[in-house]
């Protein structure tokens, strides 16, 4: 579950805060004095993986409406295609 910190709390306790982000592989929510969310941190690597399932669903989806739209080709036509390669 994500945790929520200050703004005075992330620049006085960064190097702990980011150890949470890395070892928990959640995010942090970063909010002001009114508890207003003002960003997210999180590590590289949840961040890489959260950006890399978004390109996946997004093709996914496109392939989706590709085939929705009928542009696609029969499996047969597509061996064609492939023994043309070699």
């Amino acid at each position: 579950m994500p945790a929520t910190r200050k703004t005075t709390d992330l620049l006085n306790n960064f190097n702990e805060i980011l150890k949470f982000c890395q070892k928990n592989r959640e995010p942090v929510y970063v909010t002001d004095d009114n508890q207003k969310e003002q960003a997210v941190m999180m590590s590289i690597e949840a961040y890489e993986e959260l950006i890399g399932r978004l390109e996946l669903y997004h093709s996914l989806q496109m392939g989706l409406d590709q085939i929705n739209n009928g542009e696609f080709i029969e499996e047969d036509e597509f061996m064609e295609f492939l023994d043309n390669l070699e």
